[in-house]
């Protein structure tokens, strides 16, 4: 019993950390701090608790960009 509730534990903290991240549909633009834009043709995904947004370039190379970096986004579905 005592494994069984240890496990559930377990799993219900790793489904509260997949609750942290909040996925956008693209294309996306992305405008930097320093004004240049960088434009995406899928989604971009942020993590709520740290504000770090990953995304995929036209080579599907995954970027992360953190708080610092990046102004704003603006995103719309196909």
């Amino acid at each position: 019993m005592r494994k069984l509730f240890f496990l559930f534990l377990i799993l219900s903290a790793s489904c509260d950390e997949l609750i942290d991240i909040e996925e956008i549909e693209g294309p996306c633009t992305i405008i930097l701090k320093d004004g240049t834009n960088i434009l995406t043709n899928g989604n971009i995904e942020i993590l709520k608790s740290t504000g770090v947004m990953t995304y995929r370039d036209e080579k599907d190379k995954l970027w992360s960009l953190t708080p610092e970096e990046y102004e704003s986004y603006d995103c719309s579905p196909n």
